[in-house]
């Protein structure tokens, strides 16, 4: 498969985020401040331990968590999406600012309320109006207006955050993202070059939130309906960890490998419900010959990965869910490369590795203390998706029923 050139790096402009700082952080940089941006962001959840324990650590405590708000629903029909929101933020949280909130706290609460008022303008007709008439939606009041202020929200809650590190002094061990990244901005004091600056730490850490919640948060939604609308494959991925694991003790990313039929249903939940609407825009750095066509610098690149992740010539039930598609014939795991739901080329998403660990250990520890089944009266969640900038389900009720008293 060919991968994506080193000419598409490029973000394009986009008047919504210009505003908000241009070419900040690392989702909407280019360039110089781009490279330097994603290092920090890729060494940082390196040394946080992604692989190993620590940042695992925080994930597990937010699993159990979940675990015990859908215990409190006692079996009857509940929306998860409120609380499975609240667990993917307090990952972010966790690697952020090396905590977590109570679902009280206020600021946590402004925050989430935050981060849905943007994600719903994200991709939808107003983000598409103030696109193309940027210069007359500045007069205009509507929901870009309500977004903007959302962004503004989640970015003082970063600089809040920010200020309460640099005042506790933890460089000489750093804990978090933001003390790594103001270890790397001492360390960068002296370099003309450098764009290692407490506003580009900001947007790291809205690009975090922005980049690392939706997505997760969508990918559990979809696999919480998926696993209720087929209880056979349920059953079985709930089979194979009591036979490995038993009733107790911890389950690592690690163990992944000794679950190939549960590690095949997490990757065909994230192949079959593939939560982008298209792959982020970027444009050519400059004037390129691929495949007989020519195209200029500056052109709009979209990559279509749900063409690949839905090809029937690659996948045997391309719009079906079905873990065979990740099996061989002994029932043994097999990696795809046509498995792409974190990108191609070298803007692939940053935080990958956190994501596989995150939806791996939430579905894991959910499915241990659950069984999940249709309210009473209901013949099958609806699997039509609603289409925006990601692809959510309908909302929906389920009942988490407990495996073991």
């Amino acid at each position: 498969m060919t991968s994506f050139r080193e000419e598409f790096t490029d973000r394009p402009n986009d008047p919504f985020f210009d505003i908000l700082g241009k070419e900040k952080g690392i989702l909407l940089s280019n360039g110089h401040t781009w490279k330097q941006q994603r290092h920090i962001a890729i060494i940082s959840l390196r040394k946080l331990g992604l692989g190993k324990k620590s940042i695992e650590h925080q994930i597990e405590d937010a699993a159990q968590t979940l675990v015990e708000f859908f215990r409190q629903k006692k079996g009857q029909p509940f929306d998860p999406s409120l609380l499975v929101l609240n667990a993917v933020c307090n990952v972010i949280c966790a690697l952020s600012c090396g905590h977590q909130f109570a679902p009280e706290e206020e600021n946590f609460q402004k925050l989430t309320q935050a981060l849905n008022i943007f994600f719903n303008f994200t991709g939808g007709f107003y983000h598409m109006i103030y696109h193309l008439l940027p210069w007359l939606m500045n007069y205009l009041p509507g929901p870009h207006k309500k977004a903007l202020a959302s962004v503004d929200l989640i970015l003082t809650f970063a600089k809040q955050e920010l200020e309460k590190h640099k005042e506790s002094h933890c460089l000489h061990k750093p804990q978090d993202f933001i003390d790594y990244y103001l270890l790397q901005m001492e360390k960068s004091r002296n370099d003309p070059k450098s764009t290692y600056n407490e506003e580009n730490l900001a947007r790291c850490i809205f690009d975090f939130f922005a980049a690392g919640t939706e997505t997760s948060f969508a990918t559990l939604q979809w696999a919480l309906l998926l696993l209720t609308n087929h209880p056979d494959i349920q059953e079985k991925v709930q089979k194979e960890i009591e036979d490995v694991f038993g009733l107790s003790g911890s389950i690592s990313y690690q163990d992944r490998k000794k679950l190939p039929y549960t590690n095949a249903v997490i990757h065909e939940m994230q192949r079959v419900k593939y939560v982008l609407l298209m792959g982020v825009p970027r444009k050519s750095t400059k004037d390129v010959k691929m495949r007989g066509y020519h195209i200029p610098k500056g052109s709009l690149i979209i990559s279509d990965l749900r063409s690949v992740l839905l090809d029937p010539e690659q996948w045997e039930t391309p719009e079906e869910f079905n873990p065979n598609h990740f099996l061989d014939k002994d029932g043994k795991f097999m990696e795809r490369e046509e498995f792409l739901p974190f990108g191609i080329g070298q803007r692939v998403c940053v935080g990958e590795q956190l994501a596989r660990v995150e939806i791996f250990i939430f579905l894991t520890s959910l499915l241990r203390a659950f069984s999940f089944r249709l309210p009473e009266g209901v013949k099958e969640l609806n699997e039509a998706p609603v289409v925006n900038a990601t692809i959510h389900p309908h909302p929906y009720k389920l009942c988490a029923i407990p495996t073991h008293s």
